[in-house]
């Protein structure tokens, strides 16, 4: 229910390709159903989970389009997606369109409990509801990166699904100078609420023997520390500007700051420097929350 949701908000959208990757079962059938094209034939590493890098590379091979994205599968787009994807690309008129960006937002989370209605202004009744009962995820992890198609053409062999290689797609970004840009004001990117009971034991992604080879690939803790508290712009009203100071983007400027400090120290100390609350809180924790 909740891909079929996704999946047909991806259909109702002007001037996109929608391309369904991997052979779980009914896939096939769905794809079928909603009209968009499938593409069964994924890499997958030893436990049988898809990776990213296949998953970029059949898309470059198997799409027109100038800009790519990844999604995940429980999230709902509406038609404003579109219109932040074009104000994303677009420079000065003097100075063309950019050819090096990712596009990225918090979501909406949302129960849903049934297949959504797709008449004719679904998504200003959507939006009325998230506005209602929605809560807007704090800014860890991403669930959609849009880019042009010379962007992320190296990406490690990442499992899909696991914790890691999100925060490790931000820190490239960072690294190799693009403009990171948050559509968070512009956009409402709706998550269908779920539990884990499709992962093993019904845990948690971050608990997975699959996340601590993403953070092995990714290149350690320090790269999957970046989120979208770490943009460089924020598309506002239309522009792009740069985002607005908050104690949580000062915090994280300071956590970098004292990470590139500090470089020499090993991760735990690092980790205690930079972050001593949390680890504070990990303390109270271990004491049975007592006063410190």
């Amino acid at each position: 229910m909740i891909q079929r949701n996704a999946i047909k908000s991806w259909t109702l959208l002007p001037d996109v390709e929608v391309i369904l990757l991997g052979e779980e079962m009914g896939l096939a059938e769905a794809a079928r159903e909603l009209g968009v094209k499938h593409i069964p034939n994924v890499a997958r590493n030893d436990s049988g989970t898809p990776l990213i890098s296949s998953m970029f590379q059949t898309g470059r091979e198997n799409s027109n389009s100038d800009l790519l994205g990844i999604i995940n599968a429980d999230m709902i787009l509406m038609p404003d997606f579109v219109e932040a994807a074009r104000r994303s690309r677009l420079r000065s008129p003097r100075r063309g369109q950019r050819d090096k960006f990712v596009l990225l937002s918090q979501r909406w989370d949302l129960d849903v409990n049934e297949l959504l209605d797709f008449s004719d202004g679904w998504h200003q009744r959507l939006s009325s509801i998230v506005a209602r009962q929605g809560n807007l995820h704090r800014p860890a992890g991403s669930d959609f990166f849009l880019f042009p198609k010379t962007c992320y053409t190296g990406v490690p062999d990442f499992a899909i699904g696991r914790a890691g290689w999100d925060n490790w797609m931000i820190y490239k970004a960072r690294k190799e100078k693009w403009p990171v840009i948050d559509c968070t004001p512009s956009v409402m990117l709706v998550h269908q609420n779920h539990d884990y009971s499709h992962l093993p034991g019904g845990k948690s992604h971050h608990e997975h023997p699959d996340t601590n080879e993403n953070i092995r690939l990714a290149g350690g803790q320090s790269a999957i520390r970046y989120t979208v508290l770490d943009s460089t712009h924020q598309l506002v009203r239309g522009k792009l500007v740069r985002p607005q100071i908050s104690y949580l983007r000062f915090m994280r400027g300071v956590e970098l700051f004292l990470r590139a400090v500090f470089f020499f120290l090993p991760e735990d100390m690092i980790e205690n420097v930079a972050r001593p609350k949390r680890w504070k809180k990990r303390i109270q924790k271990i004491l049975g929350n007592r006063k410190l």
